[in-house]
Order: C-alpha cells, then sequence, then structure tokens
C-alpha cells in the first residue's frame, strides 16, 4: 500500500485537540512496546513519529494524517516508564477523555509486545473499549525477536486471554512482517466510519 503520512499536531489537554475532521485510529500499548516505530514503520517514513531509547517520552497526543483520510493518533504509553508515577497517573484524564468523547474516533491499535503477552492493562483495557463499544484491532509487536511457531501461540494465547473474536496480527517494524492484513484491518475500520 503507497502511504503519505504527516504529522498534524500535538495535544496536552483536550482543549489542544483538533478538529475532528476525519476518522481517526487511536495506536495505544505500553510504553516500550514500539509505537513510534511502529507508525514510522506502517507508513514508511522514518522520524515521523519520534523515537527514543528511553520508553515512556510521548507524553502528548500526536496525530499523524495518512493519504488524507484519516489519522493515526499516537496516545501516551502506560506502564514501564521512567517518569513518575504522578506523570503517568496525569495522561489518564487525557487519554480517557480521547477514547471516550473522540466523535471521529474510529477504532483503538492496541499493541502488546510478542514477548511479554497481555498483562493486567491490556486485561482492563479490551473489556472498557468494548463496553463503550470502540472496536479494536490487536498487533502483537516485535514478531521478528520470536521464532514463528512460538509467535502463533503467543498469537492465540493473547486471543484466548483478551477473548478477541479475532487472531491478533503478529507484526514487526523491522521487516514489515503482518503489516499487510493489519493495514486491511485498520482501513475497514476507517470505512465504517465514514
Amino acid at each position: 500500500m503507497k502511504v503519505h503520512a504527516r504529522f498534524v499536531t500535538s495535544a496536552s489537554k483536550p482543549s489542544e485537540f483538533p478538529a475532528p475532521n476525519l476518522p481517526e485510529i487511536a495506536v495505544v500499548g505500553r510504553s516500550n512496546v514500539g509505537k513510534s516505530s511502529l507508525i514510522n514503520a506502517l507508513t514508511g517514513q522514518d522520524g515521523l513519529a519520534r523515537t527514543s531509547r528511553t520508553p515512556g517520552r510521548t507524553r502528548l497526543v500526536n496525530w499523524f494524517e495518512v493519504n488524507g483520510k484519516f489519522h493515526l493518533v499516537d496516545l501516551p504509553g502506560y506502564g514501564y516508564a521512567e517518569v513518575s508515577r504522578e506523570m503517568r497517573e496525569s495522561w489518564r484524564p487525557l487519554i480517557e477523555s480521547y477514547l471516550a468523547d473522540r466523535k471521529t474516533l474510529a477504532g483503538v491499535l492496541l499493541l502488546i509486545d510478542v514477548r511479554r503477552g497481555s498483562q493486567d492493562e491490556e486485561l482492563d483495557f479490551v473489556p472498557w473499549l468494548e463496553a463503550k463499544e470502540i472496536p479494536i484491532v490487536v498487533a502483537l509487536t516485535k514478531s521478528d525477536k520470536l521464532a514463528k511457531n512460538k509467535r502463533m501461540l503467543e498469537v492465540a494465547k493473547a486471543k484466548k486471554a483478551l477473548g478477541l473474536k479475532r487472531d491478533p496480527f503478529a507484526v514487526s517494524a523491522q521487516d514489515g512482517e503482518g503489516f499487510d492484513p493489519l493495514w486491511r484491518a485498520l482501513a475497514a475500520l476507517v470505512d465504517k466510519k465514514k
């Protein structure tokens, strides 16, 4: 898929969110799951989303326009981040406000490190999204770090643990594994929102 993406804006509070004019897919995951790397690899644009060796650097909500048709919205990571608990807690209202109130939200792309599996945050988050009737696509990142047979085992475990109707996607920002089916799933969310 040919992708043209551009950075739109960042926001630290709901009053700074851009006008809701295109469908949006929120990208959510733990601080060390590789959200920025995945956004860069998906769009084929190194440096679009800023990456860091220190997890937890994304402290704002960041909008990226894709092909003039929808936005990928990078939310601050949760869990392991080398910032204070108070700072992480201060992000919660921002994230929950966005997810609960954004009228153009087409769905959530939840990223989970394939080597770590579903943890308490994901086990709580998926039912919260379902209760709010927010569509969800789950991708297991860093799939290149596991042998193929172990990847499939982790896919099955995540599907069962999270109570998903379909398999999560095993994806790798390093080699592009799983990107085509992931793009199709995201495009389907965007199409439903139009």
